[in-house]
């Protein structure tokens, strides 16, 4: 398990537990490393992977607040330097915590009960720095901006951007190996937009999805597709005054996304509520 590099400096790991994905960000003297995967055994795994690339000391930057992209936090932040994050995903990821462990121990204890019990035992700690709509980070004269660019897979999602690489770290805003993730903190309707504002992001050639390979802009664009078909049809369900469970089904006839039952029910409740 390494990191490979699919950008100048800027480094990819894929770890193989959800298919999650890290990125090290290198600049002169200085590192980023982009989500800490879920516990620490993980968070150590990621570690070392990162230490046989820079020795450089690095700040660490979660892109949203799920457990897979930031229980590890507390296992690869440096005292002395910042661990980033959306103000709202730091909240909600206090707030959800245990809620998500929970949840994740109960799927594990049987099929993983070696990841369960890691994160059983995971220290949860917030960002130490979190910011509203953007901030430039400096590595060393190397620039790396972090923007949210508008809620999606939740409400706190945000990218990083390396202009000089023309990359995008999107988080789950996009996804490689699994479709988009509606769960009951998305937001179906918001979520095309911010995509679409996430192409407009010039130069940009490589797109780093929260699971799977790196993709292109070609693709990103592909899924804003089927993303705005969601939107437009769960609108369109909504105001002809259809269940919310026809919605749901009309979703997954409409797309090629390959959602769960689970998932577009999921669409369908939010943007209904939304909509209300």
């Amino acid at each position: 398990m390494r990191f490979v590099e699919v950008a100048d400096r800027v480094y990819v790991l894929r770890y193989p537990v959800l298919d999650v994905n890290s990125t090290l960000i290198v600049g002169d003297g200085e590192a980023l490393l982009v989500d800490t995967l879920a516990t620490g055994r993980q968070a150590a795994d990621l570690g070392e992977a990162a230490r046989a690339i820079t020795s450089f000391p690095w700040a660490v930057v979660n892109t949203h607040h799920h457990f897979d992209h930031a229980f590890g936090n507390a296992a690869l932040a440096d005292a002395i330097r910042p661990v980033w994050a959306h103000e709202e995903a730091n909240r909600l990821l206090l707030a959800t915590a245990e809620e998500q462990r929970a949840t994740w121990i109960a799927r594990w204890s049987e099929s993983d009960p070696v990841h369960a019990a890691d994160l059983a035992r995971v220290e949860v700690r917030g960002a130490t720095d979190t910011f509203a709509q953007e901030i430039p980070l400096d590595l060393g004269g190397r620039l790396v901006h972090l923007k949210h660019l508008g809620h999606g897979h939740t409400a706190g999602d945000i990218v990083v951007y390396v202009p000089d690489a023309g990359v995008v770290v999107a988080g789950d805003l996009v996804e490689e190996s699994a479709p988009p993730s509606y769960g009951d903190d998305s937001y179906p309707l918001q979520w095309p937009e911010t995509v679409a504002a996430l192409l407009r992001l010039e130069p940009l050639t490589t797109i780093v999805p929260g699971h799977g390979a790196p993709v292109t802009p070609d693709f990103v664009k592909a899924q804003h597709e089927e993303l705005a078909t969601v939107e437009w049809t769960l609108r369109e369900a909504y105001g002809d005054g259809a269940p919310v469970e026809d919605a749901a089904h009309a979703v997954l006839a409409k797309t090629t996304l390959g959602l769960t039952e689970e998932s577009a029910l999921a669409a369908a409740r939010r943007a209904y509520a939304a909509l209300s």
